[in-house]
C-alpha cells in the first residue's frame, strides 16, 4: 500500500455537532457483509461517540478516487490480564507488562491502562475491499496510536476479535498479537465469543 495514496480523516476535527452531507455521504457509504456490528456502529455511533470523547474514528479514503476504503476507532480503556496456566502470555512480555500495571496478588492478575482498537472495518462496497489489506488498515490503526504514545507514553495495545480460526490467524500469526482472555459481546444482535489480544509497542 501507498500511504501517498491514502487520505485519513479524524472525526475529533469536524464539527461533529453538525457533521456536513459530504462526511456524512462517505460513512453511509459503508459497507462490511462480514461483521454488521462493524457496519452499524459507524453508521448509528462513530459520531455521537466521537462527540462524547468515548471513541475517536478515522476514516481511511483513497487519495484517487476519495472513495472510503476502511475505518477504525480508538480509545483508551483498563484491562485486566489473568496469568495462569493457560495464559499466552511469555515471561518476557509479563515483565514488560509490570512497569505499566498493578499486580493483584489474590488473583493473580495485572490490571493497566491500554489502547482499544475498538472497531476496524473494511468497506465491501462496490468492490472497494480490494484497495487496501487488513494489514494495512490495521497498521494505519497502531500508528495513530503509536502518535499518542509518543506524547502521553502507554505500552500496550488490544482489541477483541470474534471467534473465528481465520481471523484469529489473521490477527496472531500475521500481526503479533496474543491471545489474553474472553468475554461475551453486548452486540444488538445475538450475543457471541470475543476473544481479547494484546499487543505491546516498541
Amino acid at each position: 500500500m501507498n500511504k501517498d495514496n491514502i487520505i485519513i480523516l479524524n472525526l475529533s476535527e469536524f464539527d461533529v455537532e453538525n457533521i456536513g452531507d459530504d462526511i456524512s455521504d462517505i460513512i453511509s457509504d459503508f459497507t462490511c457483509t462480514l461483521n454488521k456490528d462493524v457496519e452499524s456502529f459507524l453508521h448509528n455511533n462513530a459520531i455521537e461517540f466521537t462527540r462524547k470523547k468515548q471513541s475517536v474514528t478515522y476514516l481511511v479514503l483513497s487519495g484517487k478516487s476519495a472513495q472510503l476504503l476502511g475505518y477504525f476507532s480508538l480509545t483508551i480503556k483498563p484491562i485486566t490480564i489473568t496469568i495462569d496456566v493457560n495464559t499466552s502470555i511469555s515471561n518476557t512480555m509479563r515483565k514488560k507488562i509490570e512497569r505499566v500495571s498493578k499486580f493483584d496478588e489474590d488473583s493473580h492478575s495485572y490490571t493497566l491502562a491500554a489502547y482499544l482498537i475498538a472497531q476496524l472495518g473494511k468497506n465491501f462496497s462496490e468492490n472497494v475491499d480490494i484497495l487496501i489489506d487488513g494489514s494495512d488498515l490495521l497498521n494505519l490503526a497502531v500508528e495513530k496510536i503509536k502518535e499518542a504514545q509518543n506524547i502521553v507514553g502507554g505500552l500496550a495495545v488490544f482489541l477483541e476479535a470474534e471467534d473465528n480460526e481465520k481471523l484469529l490467524e489473521f490477527y496472531k500469526s500475521k500481526n503479533g498479537f496474543v491471545e489474553f482472555g474472553s468475554r461475551m459481546s453486548e452486540s444488538s444482535s445475538e450475543p457471541h465469543k470475543l476473544i481479547q489480544m494484546i499487543k505491546l509497542l516498541k
